[in-house]
């Protein structure tokens, strides 16, 4: 069921990082050889850009509409790859070593950022993370029962990996996406004072976007004659909670969980006993277990894009967070209309 495809070595972390520290002295990092190091001390030479390292798809999308022309913006995760339990290589670490500022989502999606954090120390990055100031919501919730709308989402383990007590999947709701877009601007402002007109400038009118979709949102979200949606990936618990909708996952946090033969049984119960006509599944892992349970009830099913990363037909097609949040929601209003 596996099609994720691995790029790293597995070697502890540590030795990772006290590799990179070799690799950056010997000039590893070319995409950032232009880019002056500053780490939290201001903003790089007059006339360079800023040099950025964001996580994954998200963050990238985020900081490149604040930064505008002003940064280079560098992704870790490649496209088509899931980031979950994704491990940054010595030469990523040197990447994050030489960049101004290391922008990351929060919440237990990076796994592997504390000991970057410890080892970059003061002299490195400014670290920033996007999620600061959001509540979080707790990574289990009640067990669907019966005709009750509520759902569990155990903490996700894979390969050693464990997102924590939090969901971290908040750049999936509009709303709480601008407080992402709006960290950015204040972190890239602290580091680069001199533009900071720009900056607000851009992150207003990305916000604006943003608006324009909540809006859209609610819109098309408010009448829809059934609230639940069935989904392999716990992704979507804030975009449920915003647009009053409820999600029932297959799995957990983790979209590669293998769900135990009592929750299928749930599920397909639910589906039975409720009339669900699609399972939805996502792009990046396989849709095995979303493809069972649809044909065990008859159902079909459709993609909602979690957005951890674009494939590379979605790249070049141009796809972007915007107008794959409007593929969701499309996907969404058809099936919670059927």
């Amino acid at each position: 069921m596996n099609m994720k495809k691995k790029s790293w070595i597995k070697l502890p972390l540590i030795a990772l990082l006290s590799m990179s520290t070799l690799l950056a002295a010997c000039g590893n990092n070319s995409d950032s050889a232009s880019s002056t190091t500053t780490g939290t001390s201001g903003s790089t030479a007059s006339g360079e850009k800023l040099h950025i390292v964001t996580s994954f798809y998200p963050m990238q999308e985020f900081t490149s509409k604040v930064a505008g022309d002003l940064a280079d913006v560098q992704v870790l995760v490649p496209a088509g790859t899931e980031p979950h339990d994704w491990e940054p290589t010595a030469q990523d670490i040197a990447k994050m070593t030489d960049a101004d500022m290391l922008v990351y989502n929060g919440g237990g999606v990076e796994s592997w950022i504390d000991q970057v954090k410890d080892t970059l120390g003061d002299s490195g990055p400014k670290l920033v993370d996007a999620s600061n100031g959001i509540q979080l919501m707790a990574s289990t919730e009640e067990e669907h029962e019966g005709e009750e709308a509520g759902h569990e989402e155990e903490h996700a383990t894979e390969e050693g990996h464990d997102h924590g007590e939090f969901d971290p999947h908040v750049w999936l709701s509009p709303i709480q996406a601008q407080t992402e877009v709006r960290n950015i601007e204040t972190a890239l402002t602290a580091l680069d004072p001199n533009h900071a007109a720009d900056f607000k400038k851009n992150a207003d009118a990305y916000i604006a976007e943003l608006q324009k979709l909540d809006a859209e949102y609610k819109a098309s979200l408010s009448n829809v004659k059934r609230k639940d949606f069935i989904t392999q990936h716990a992704a979507f618990a804030y975009l449920a909670h915003d647009y009053g909708l409820t999600q029932v996952p297959i799995a957990g946090l983790s979209p590669e969980q293998e769900p135990s033969a009592e929750a299928m049984a749930k599920i397909v119960d639910f589906a039975k006993q409720n009339n669900v006509k699609t399972i939805f599944f996502e792009t990046l892992v396989s849709s095995n277990v979303a493809k069972t349970i649809a044909d065990e009830v008859g159902a079909k099913t459709a993609v909602l894009n979690p957005l951890e990363g674009l494939t590379s037909a979605e790249t070049s097609a141009g796809e972007n967070y915007i107008s794959v949040m409007r593929t969701n929601l499309a996907a969404l209003e058809k099936a919670l209309n059927e």
